[in-house]
């Protein structure tokens, strides 16, 4: 047998992304609008330049030689751009030109050296003054040595960056005098201004109080921090484009009251409950472009800001994209179930469940503790560090998937109906494993499966290789499931959630037949996008 080459590799992982055509009709937008939409696409090909620097610093030379290759390896730059860079979570290493390229990405992205380590990140943080601990340890700046070998420092993104940084600006600031929408027009022009001091709480708000008649939703800026494998610590840039969805918006402001209602039924101690949550704004959008931190799997939908002293003055936004999730069900989700869930369960398949938990998924990163709780309390993520965001993930699906169920037990969800929506997820377990446990919801949602499953609430069947739930028992699981991880978020033992990580985040011998299984059978993992608009003359 021929021994797999790198341009199998390349071939496997086009074939896991199925192409999905995304756009809007923009023909209630004005004229000024559209003049905005392609400068709003231009500041996010700088974002993504940006992106590219933050994951590793030599990827935007070797961007520029798959660019400039002769003739140019078109797979090789199609994979480099689905996943921002050289390497992917199963094959690993796929662009080995020029071949001194490191075998994976550095844990620490561009954020930190590469010859840096947490011990002497951790000595060298308990040296500073308290105002630059903070820094060392927030969003926004990034690790430096100053001389190979020398001691560490400090660089605010808003230096670190500031030749692309710059030219962005000024394109929001001209958006924002094209945009009819006065409250976005106000964020297009506080964003701006952080880019160039590095400030961003100011237009966090502001990003919080778009208008709910804006037909543009846009939200760039420093925002996760997954590619920060280190710490869990430094966002990374993204760009998303989106025209707004009003009709769906609408019938689905009725979520935005039922955070708290969700938080007073969790079932944790008193202490570990959050008594002052605000209501979550919910806007359903089409996406028109993205950018930066958004390499495949795509995002279906999201719940900013992330910093969490401006959760605390504005509370958070819930972004859902239908038209991302109409593909990723269709296309994806679907095949996977009739391939492994129980044939008599398959009745219980529904869009509108997948949609709804997404909603609810992306409700509850708000819900349970963000601080440790004790007389000293500080950010749950700083305690858990590289395991804070997939221990986040799960606990957004779990509470998740408990508020649907109370919501339909207090008749503010009527449906779909709490089989359609265990089903869904058990069939969207495989969709999330399959991005790989080394991907924080992948992992996230392992731990989930394999404690459900050692509940009882999933069975398998080895015959049909098959799995099922089991209605009796599986709300009992989910229950005490999103009771483990809250409370292991608000002690922010670090060691503890070691150890629960390493003994639900095992990919077990039956799901990896499946996954087998899936992969045998050409089912796509994810959707890629071909954005419409950059077909569009006025670009």
């Amino acid at each position: 047998m021929a021994k797999p080459t790198i341009e199998d590799a390349i071939g496997r992982i086009i074939s896991r992304y199925a192409p999905v055509s995304l756009g809007a009709d923009l023909i209630n937008f004005t004229k000024n609008e559209k003049i905005a939409i392609s400068k709003l696409v231009a500041a996010g090909k700088l974002i993504d330049r940006i992106y590219l620097r933050q994951k590793w610093k030599g990827n935007e030379a070797l961007l520029d030689r798959l660019r400039n290759a002769k003739p140019q390896d078109k797979r090789s730059l199609l994979v480099f751009n689905l996943l921002k860079g050289p390497w992917d979570r199963v094959e690993g290493l796929v662009i080995s030109d020029p071949p001194n390229l490191p075998a994976r990405k550095p844990e620490g992205g561009g954020f930190y050296p590469e010859n840096m380590t947490k011990e002497e990140f951790e000595s060298w943080v308990g040296s500073l003054e308290p105002e630059q601990q903070a820094k060392a340890k927030g969003f926004y700046h990034v690790v430096k040595r100053k001389e190979p070998g020398g001691e560490l420092h400090l660089s605010p993104y808003s230096d670190e960056y500031k030749d692309l940084l710059g030219e962005a600006a000024g394109l929001l600031k001209e958006c924002s005098k094209l945009v009819e929408d006065e409250s976005l027009s106000k964020f297009l022009r506080t964003r701006a201004e952080a880019f160039l001091n590095n400030e961003y709480l100011k237009s966090e708000i502001d990003w919080l109080n778009i208008s709910k008649e804006s037909r543009l939703e846009v939200t760039v800026g420093p925002y996760e921090v997954y590619t920060d494998e280190l710490f869990s610590s430094k966002s990374a840039f993204e760009f998303y484009l989106h025209a707004r969805d009003f009709e769906f918006s609408k019938v689905l402001e009725k979520f935005s009251n039922s955070l708290q209602e969700v938080e007073n039924n969790l079932p944790v101690p008193p202490e570990y409950k959050n008594n002052n949550l605000k209501a979550t704004p919910i806007v359903v959008v089409n996406q028109l472009y993205s950018a930066g931190d958004v390499a495949v799997p795509m995002t279906a939908a999201y719940n900013l800001p992330n910093d969490e002293e401006a959760i605390k003055r504005g509370g958070s936004k819930l972004v859902i994209i239908k038209n991302v999730q109409e593909g990723k069900y269709h296309n994806i989700l679907e095949p996977i179930a009739r391939s492994t869930i129980a044939e008599n369960q398959l009745q219980h398949l529904s869009f509108d469940a997948f949609f709804t938990h997404i909603l609810l998924h992306e409700v509850a990163h708000s819900n349970g503790p963000h601080y440790t709780i004790g007389p000293n309390p500080v950010t749950v993520r700083s305690r858990l560090q590289e395991y804070h965001s997939a221990i986040d993930e799960a606990k957004a699906d779990i509470t998740g998937l408990f508020a649907a169920a109370h919501l339909l037990k207090i008749g503010l969800l009527t449906a779909p109906s709490i089989q359609q929506f265990y089903v869904t997820y058990l069939a969207s377990a495989f969709r999330s494993i399959r991005f790989g446990i080394k991907a924080a919801h992948g992992l996230g949602q392992c731990i989930q499966f394999n404690y459900i499953l050692l509940q009882g609430g999933i069975i398998y069947d080895p015959i049909t290789a098959r799995f099922s739930v089991n209605f009796d028992t599986f709300a009992t699981a989910v229950s005490n499931l999103t009771r483990d991880i809250l409370i292991l978020q608000g002690d922010g033992d670090k060691k503890r959630v070691k150890e629960f990580v390493d003994m639900y985040g095992e990919v077990r011998k039956e799901v990896k037949e499946a996954l087998s299984k899936l992969e045998h059978e050409g089912i796509p993992v994810d959707i890629r996008p071909l954005y419409e608009i950059e077909k569009d003359v006025c670009l």
